[in-house]
């Protein structure tokens, strides 16, 4: 039996006397990167491929965080961008327009003379719109009704061109002054609206743009 010290001399006789060999650098880097690749591919095996998820948040979290972003967006764009009061009342007349060709209200009072017309809303509103009739210029009128327009009571007058109707409201408006007219299109109806004499006005009609401004043009000439 060899003892620990026959052993360590043994050992260091082989160390300084035996023929060593130096493995050349490809065989190294060869084996290297198998053993590398093993050790990959046995992780891999061990552990199922984990699923893409947000950091932290769940997908119930990410639904609660998006809609809280689109609540605070739209609050900031009302706060900053609020809807100006002519687009309202635009959509107002817009609704009275189309209600009033729905429901077969398009008219209280039906008549072509102004001076039935007018003294009909007599008492019915504290001012006094001003009917005109423009039968020789195409645009005749056909009566009037009460409608409601920017929390105000208004009047409706109703003028006829070659089949469409034409609306013209009017309610009183002192703080507005006078203004120059503002013309515009939305929803397939063309719409003239301007202040003056204390009165607001908003004509509305799908006739083309052209006959509209002939329109406009005659109640401005006869002090409308």
């Amino acid at each position: 039996m060899v003892d620990e010290t026959e052993y360590r001399n043994l050992s260091n006789a082989v160390k300084s006397r035996a023929t060593r060999f130096e493995a050349p650098p490809d065989l190294r880097l060869a084996i290297s990167a198998a053993v590398a690749q093993s050790a990959q591919s046995a992780a891999r095996a061990k552990s199922p491929t984990p699923a893409i998820r947000w950091p932290g948040l769940s997908w119930v979290k990410l639904g609660a965080a998006m809609a809280c972003g689109f609540v605070v967006s739209m609050l900031v764009t009302q706060l900053y961008f609020p809807r100006n009061d002519t687009v309202l009342v635009k959509e107002e007349v817009i609704s009275a327009h189309v209600q009033s060709l729905m429901v077969a209200h398009l008219q209280d009072i039906a008549s072509s003379d102004q001076h039935t017309v007018k003294p009909w809303f007599a008492g019915k509103l504290d001012f006094s719109p001003p009917v005109r009739d423009f039968s020789s210029e195409g645009f005749a009128l056909a009566g009037g009704r009460l409608d409601y327009i920017d929390k105000h009571i208004a009047a409706a007058l109703v003028y006829r061109r070659h089949g469409h109707v034409i609306n013209v409201f009017v309610w009183p408006n002192r703080a507005a002054g006078e203004s120059k007219e503002l013309s515009t299109s939305q929803e397939g109806f063309n719409l003239i609206a301007w202040s003056g004499g204390g009165m607001q006005f908003w004509i509305i009609s799908d006739v083309n743009r052209e006959d509209l401004n002939q329109f406009s043009k005659l109640l401005r000439s006869r002090g409308v």
